[in-house]
């Protein structure tokens, strides 16, 4: 098993970070650059918004070379998406200053940005915040470098994670950066994990997937997927364990799962500081025809805007519920539906419906929610989280560029 610790990128050995304030935003921390001592096999995952940002196009080129990474370099405030031709020149400016600054190839950087959409970015204070950065690298400075990528985020998100690897400690460590604008297809906002396992790429590539899937692409605050999205995995091998590469071997198992855990948790923190929520929602399905069914249920009831009104309002209105997962073009009987309110039944089968309004108002209260959909069809189930949906969420975003 692992266990949990408080640390981030910098937490796993040989890798060290910096966050600095460079001017992008008005007084905090806007750029921030993790490098790893030792070149190190690289997985990604992105946005599959149409109109992707330009951080996104210069990332997927960096991989397809198979060269190793050495550095990420992110910076927020600035999306740099829809920008054209300059954008994309801008995200090649800061891979190769970032690479002249630390000493290795451009092809070992990747690079990221989030923001505001559709503005240029001021490049001459983005290169001197990359260099105060980079001479500013510690292994102390993971801290610093999650604050660094927050935009409307109104807590860091970081954590570690250490676990036994046939006898080698090993450990992972991530950072994350989302609070609007969630509704993954790929990822999160931004998120970024370092670990000093030695990994096959194949194999990292897929344990990312695979953690991705029961992790990130299942959460929702508002419904909307980014421009700019993506989740960065890098695996320098300090550790020492002899290399994973294999799915038979029962040591991938236990890196997985401790993968798993760590993107589980920071996807967690994304939907607690969900813009304006003043509820945590975990919503399962369970007695689905299959697994993939189950998943395409508790989606469309966490990103329902009438669920998540009513749950704002603690209203006990299941009909919104049933409505959403009849919406999401699944086959089921609506006659043989459960729904529960943490332990409350709401709606029995053949819509039997006897509850305490006081009882449900009482778990509906509460910060955090738990609400169960059985469809008795099948032995498929998934979970999904989410927030209310609170007129606060739409004063932030009404003024989101001021």
């Amino acid at each position: 098993m692992w266990s949990e610790f408080e640390g981030g990128v910098t937490a796993p050995r040989g890798f060290v970070a910096a966050g600095v304030h460079c001017g992008v935003k008005r007084a905090k921390k806007d750029v921030a650059v993790v490098a790893s001592m030792l070149p190190a096999h690289a997985a990604a995952m992105f946005t599959v918004n149409t109109v992707p940002a330009a951080p996104v196009l210069v990332d997927k080129q960096q991989l397809r070379s198979g060269t190793a990474v050495r550095a990420l370099v992110i910076n927020s405030g600035n999306a740099n998406a829809c920008t054209g031709e300059r954008g994309l020149n801008d995200a090649w400016t800061m891979v190769r200053t970032a690479a002249a600054a630390l000493g290795v190839k451009d092809a070992e950087v990747l690079v990221s940005s989030t923001g505001v959409i559709g503005q240029y970015l001021p490049m001459g204070k983005i290169t001197e915040g990359i260099s105060a950065a980079v001479a500013a690298l510690s292994p102390q400075g993971g801290t610093y470098a999650a604050d660094a990528i927050m935009t409307t985020d109104t807590f860091r998100k970081q954590l570690a994670v250490r676990v036994d690897l046939g006898g080698t400690p090993v450990t992972l460590g991530g950072m994350a950066k989302g609070s609007g604008m969630i509704a993954p297809n790929m990822a999160t906002m931004l998120g970024f994990v370092t670990t000093d396992a030695a990994v096959h790429p194949a194999l990292l590539h897929d344990a990312l997937r695979e953690a991705v899937d029961r992790s990130f692409h299942r959460i929702t605050v508002d419904g909307d997927t980014s421009t700019n999205d993506m989740v960065a995995l890098m695996a320098n091998g300090s550790a020492g364990n002899p290399v994973l590469d294999g799915k038979d071997d029962p040591r991938y198992g236990v890196f997985r799962a401790a993968l798993e855990h760590l993107l589980v948790r920071l996807a967690k923190m994304i939907v607690v500081d969900g813009e304006g929520a003043t509820k945590f929602v975990e919503i399962t399905v369970r007695g689905a025809s299959t697994d993939a069914d189950a998943v395409r249920a508790a989606r469309a009831v966490a990103t329902s805007s009438l669920v998540k009104t009513a749950i704002n309002g603690e209203d006990a209105n299941w009909g919104r519920i049933i409505a959403a997962v009849g919406n999401s073009g699944i086959t089921f009987d609506g006659a043989n539906t459960e729904i529960l309110f943490g332990d409350v039944p709401i709606l029995r089968p053949h819509y039997v419906i006897d509850f305490s309004e006081e009882r449900a108002r009482e778990v509906l209260s509460a910060k955090e929610v738990r609400i169960t959909v059985d469809l008795h069809a099948g032995r498929g189930q998934a979970t999904f989280w989410t927030c209310d949906l609170s007129r606060e969420y739409v004063a932030i975003n009404a003024s989101y560029r001021s």
